[in-house]
C-alpha cells in the first residue's frame, strides 16, 4: 500500500488513486489509535468540503472511528474548515476531521486534523499520528452501517455551520455591515463558505455560490490569475469590496473597487491598524518567514511585539495557544485574529474588514492610504519556478554555500535563514528562494517599493540562477 505523509497542512491525493475509502480508513484507524491512547473518552468533530464524493469520505471515516470506541460528532452537508475547529473548541471534542484538499486542484481530496483547542493540531501529535498508519485497511467498511450507529447514539449529527453563523454574530456589528451604503461582494470559488456567508451577508454580491465540484477546472485558491472573473465583476458594477476564500474557506482573498487585488501582506497591516488604532485592542503579533517587513514597522509604529516564525500555519498556531497573540498571518492568504479561535479563517477576516470599512465610513484604498502613511508603499509578488529536482537541490545547495552575493543589480546586504533564503538588499527590499517541500517547484518572493521593481527584482533572480 502507499505510504501516507502529512504535508504543511494534512494529507492529499489524488481522489480514485491515492485517495480512496481505504487509504481514508488506514488513516482513520490510526487517528482512532492516538485518540483511544491519549484521552479516557475520546470525541471527534467531523466534517466535509464541498470536494467530490466529500460525504462519502467523512463517513468512512465516522465508521472506522465510532467502531473504535470514538464519540463521533458530524456535520451534515458541506462546512468550512473553520467551522469544524470551532466545532471541536464548542463541543469541548478531542479533535477534530476535516475531508478537505483546501485549495488544490478538484481531482485532490485531504485530511487535516485540528487540535483540541481549534487549531491545526501541532507538529509532534500529526507524526505521532502518522507513525500508527496501518499498511492496509483491516475495517471492512460495508458491513458497517451508519444509521446503526446513529441509532447506538456513537454517531451525532452537529449544525456546524448554525454554530459558526451564531458565533459570528456574536462578534461582528452585522447590522453596520449589512445597512451600510457600501456594496460588498462575495466570490466562494465554488468552496464551502458559501451558505454562511448567504446567511451572514444577505445583500452581498455573490460569484460562485453554487455547488460544483470541478470548480470549472480552476484550483480554488483565492490568488488573482483564479480570480480574474471577480475582478472583472469588481470593476464594473459599484461595488466597494470584495472577499474571495479557497475551497474551505480559509484563505482570504481581497479586491478594491476598482478590481485590484490586495494581498495579505496588505490585508495583515490593515488588520493590526483596525485592532489596535480603532478598537484598542494589544497583543503580540506572529507572521511567516515569507511575510512583509512592512509587519515588523507597522508592530514598531504601535508598540507591538512582533515574533517570525517557519512557514505552516501549525507554527503559528502553536505561539497563539500559548501566548496572548493578536494576529497570526502567512503570506498565503491563512490569518487568524484573537477573540476568535487559533485557525486560519478567511470569512471572519472579511467580516473584520467590512466592519473596519462600514464603521469608518471609509473606502477600502483610503484605509490602505492610512497603512501607508505608517510604512510606506510597497508591492510584494511570488512566483513559482517549475524546474527539475536535481536544479532545484543545486540552487538550494549555491544559497547554503553563499554564491549569492547580487542578482543582476541588486547587491546582497544581509541574508536570513529562517526558513528559506531571504537576500534583503536593503531595510524594504528583499528577494526570497525557498523550495517546494513536495513539488519540483522553487518559489522565489519580492517585496520592494514599486510593482515594477519587484518584477524588476524576480527577473534578475531567475537569470541568476538558472
Amino acid at each position: 500500500m502507499t505510504k501516507i505523509k502529512f504535508g504543511t497542512d494534512g494529507w492529499r491525493a489524488i481522489i480514485a488513486k491515492e485517495y480512496t475509502t481505504d487509504n481514508v480508513a488506514r488513516v482513520s484507524i490510526a487517528v482512532a489509535d492516538w485518540l483511544n491512547e491519549n484521552n479516557d473518552n475520546p470525541s471527534v468533530v467531523i466534517g466535509h468540503d464541498c470536494r467530490f464524493s466529500g460525504e462519502m469520505f467523512a463517513e468512512t471515516a465516522a465508521k472506522v472511528l465510532a467502531s473504535n470506541g470514538v464519540l463521533v460528532k458530524i456535520a451534515k452537508g458541506f462546512v468550512s474548515t473553520p467551522m469544524v475547529s470551532l466545532g471541536v473548541v464548542k463541543e469541548k471534542a478531542s479533535l477534530g476531521v476535516v475531508i478537505t484538499a483546501s485549495h488544490n486542484p478538484p481531482a485532490y481530496n485531504g485530511f487535516k486534523l485540528k487540535g483540541d483547542f481549534g487549531g491545526p493540531l501541532l507538529p509532534a501529535d500529526i507524526t505521532d499520528v502518522e507513525n500508527r498508519i496501518p499498511e492496509s485497511n483491516s475495517v471492512d467498511l460495508d458491513a458497517i452501517s451508519i444509521e446503526i450507529l446513529v441509532t447506538e447514539g456513537k454517531i451525532i449529527y452537529v449544525d456546524l455551520e448554525e454554530m459558526y453563523c451564531k458565533h459570528a454574530e456574536e462578534n461582528f456589528d452585522l447590522d453596520a455591515i449589512n445597512n451600510s451604503d457600501m456594496n460588498f461582494a462575495y466570490d466562494a470559488m465554488f468552496g464551502s463558505g458559501m451558505n454562511a456567508v448567504k446567511r451572514l451577508l444577505p445583500k452581498a454580491t455573490l460569484l460562485h455560490c453554487d455547488d460544483n465540484p470541478g470548480f470549472l477546472g480552476i484550483a480554488p485558491e483565492p490568488i488573482h490569475r483564479n480570480l480574474q472573473e471577480f475582478s472583472d465583476l469588481m470593476n464594473n458594477n459599484n461595488l466597494d469590496c470584495g472577499l474571495a476564500t479557497d475551497g474551505d474557506a480559509d484563505r482570504i482573498g481581497l479586491y478594491d473597487s476598482k478590481g485590484n487585488f490586495v494581498d495579505s501582506h496588505h490585508i495583515i497591516l490593515l488588520l493590526i491598524h483596525y485592532m489596535v488604532k480603532y478598537k484598542g485592542m494589544k497583543g503580540k503579533v506572529v507572521t511567516a518567514f515569507s511575510c512583509s517587513v512592512k509587519v515588523e514597522q507597522m508592530c514598531m509604529h504601535y508598540g507591538l511585539e512582533q515574533e517570525t516564525v517557519q512557514i505552516g500555519f501549525k507554527h503559528i498556531a502553536g505561539k497563539m495557544i500559548t501566548e496572548d497573540v493578536l494576529l497570526g498571518g502567512e503570506e498565503s492568504g491563512g490569518i487568524a485574529t484573537a477573540g476568535h479561535i487559533p485557525e486560519r479563517d478567511g470569512i471572519w477576516m472579511g467580516l473584520i474588514l467590512f466592519e473596519f470599512m462600514a464603521k469608518s465610513g471609509k473606502s477600502l484604498e483610503d484605509l490602505i492610504a492610512e497603512v501607508y502613511e505608517i510604512v510606506g508603499p510597497f508591492s510584494f509578488e511570488r512566483i513559482d519556478l517549475h524546474i527539475d529536482n536535481e536544479t532545484k537541490l543545486k540552487i538550494i545547495e549555491d544559497c547554503k554555500k553563499g554564491m549569492f552575493t547580487k542578482f543582476g543589480k541588486y547587491e546582497v546586504e544581509r541574508i536570513e535563514t529562517t526558513d528559506g533564503f531571504k537576500f534583503f538588499f536593503d531595510a524594504d527590499t528583499w528577494l526570497m528562494i525557498r523550495p517546494s517541500g513536495t513539488e519540483p517547484v522553487l518559489r522565489t518572493y519580492a517585496e520592494a517599493s514599486t510593482q515594477e521593481k519587484v518584477f524588476d527584482i524576480l527577473a534578475d533572480c531567475k537569470a541568476t540562477i538558472l
